[in-house]
């Protein structure tokens, strides 16, 4: 429910609470978090054919570790899922705290289908219907796979807002745990990206029960705050400049480049995904078909930001009101100013 309560601006907050790291060794490589499935495919690109200047970090348990990763001083700049980072701060703002990064990216346009899964022989789980106060498996607490059961009992119309999770939830860190977890009792079922879970539909180790899909375009690109220019740069004396740091600006410029050699050589992504990743031929090759990347990664449209935090707060993940303004690094409308 919302409460209608109005907390401080970041800026304010920042102030007033700081726990983690926000600085990092002058000059040092980039770091560069992402989830090792194929949507991170155009950063593979963007490193082999880009020369970009970053290392990358792979989180295959997804964007809650991310969060604590960024915050911890980890990595620099991640790319996940968007329900995970707004959620994350939005918590954030919620407890009077900075979370430490801003959105300054759209990676995927496309919403993301969450296929719902349980164990290959839980008999008594056939349907959605027969989760209602079942166990949820989830990667981390504040993680897409956690928030996306928010949003799943919201839509079956089982959320008592208030009341916090709307299931039992079992954090079972990576996604061999989750699978492992469905079939030995750990967890009664577990949600994760369609295409990553196929290939355990097909060798018979999980059942598919249903899926669904999220409601917003589904990866975001967020950077810590001290690779974003202050508050006080003036959109009118520096038009044609980012107010995004240097080396920020050249990661956002390559992974461009990375999308976009992706999308021009769809033999070679493919052949990428079987060979290097967990899929096989035949489902890269239909993954292809659904997804769209951003044409200009740069920047994020406040509608977007402004559309998950309204259902967040209506599946009971936010409770009070937050500042969408404060979560965004760098918006599209200033991005397109970039020379």
């Amino acid at each position: 429910m919302l409460l209608g309560l109005r907390v401080p601006r970041l800026a304010t907050a920042t102030r007033q609470l700081r726990n983690f790291s926000t600085h990092r060794p002058a000059m040092s490589q980039l770091r560069i978090g992402f989830v090792p499935e194929h949507f991170s495919t155009p950063l593979a690109f963007a490193k082999k054919h880009y020369d970009l200047q970053a290392k990358l970090l792979p989180f295959p348990s997804g964007t809650g570790h991310m969060v604590t990763a960024l915050q911890s001083g980890e990595i620099d700049i991640a790319v996940g899922l968007t329900e995970g980072w707004v959620a994350a701060m939005g918590k954030a703002q919620e407890a009077q705290k900075d979370a430490g990064f801003k959105v300054v990216g759209t990676y995927v346009e496309t919403p993301l289908c969450w296929a719902i899964s349980t164990g290959a022989r839980r008999e008594e789980i056939n349907s959605v219907k027969d989760l209602k106060g079942k166990t949820v498996g989830v990667s981390r607490i504040g993680s897409g796979s956690y928030v996306m059961s928010f949003v799943l009992a919201d839509q079956e119309g089982w959320l008592d807002p208030g009341s916090g999770s709307p299931f039992p939830v079992e954090p079972l860190n990576t996604f061999s745990n989750l699978r492992e977890g469905v079939n030995n009792g750990t967890a009664d079922f577990f949600m994760w990206e369609h295409f990553t879970s196929k290939k355990y539909y097909d060798n018979g180790e999980i059942k598919r029960i249903g899926e669904i899909y999220t409601p917003w375009s589904s990866w975001k690109i967020v950077a810590k705050n001290d690779l974003i220019t202050p508050a006080n740069w003036s959109k009118t004396e520096n038009a044609s400049q980012p107010p995004v740091k240097d080396d920020l600006k050249d990661v956002l410029d390559k992974i461009n480049k990375g999308v976009k050699r992706f999308e021009e050589n769809q033999e070679e992504a493919v052949e990428y995904i079987y060979t290097h990743l967990d899929y096989s031929e035949e489902d890269a090759r239909e993954w292809l078909k659904t997804v769209r990347f951003a044409q200009d990664v740069r920047g994020v449209d406040k509608t977007v930001i402004d559309k998950t935090v309204q259902i967040l707060q209506k599946a009971g993940v936010l409770q009070n009101k937050v500042d969408e303004e404060a979560m965004i690094g760098l918006a599209r409308s200033e991005a397109v100013k970039w020379v």
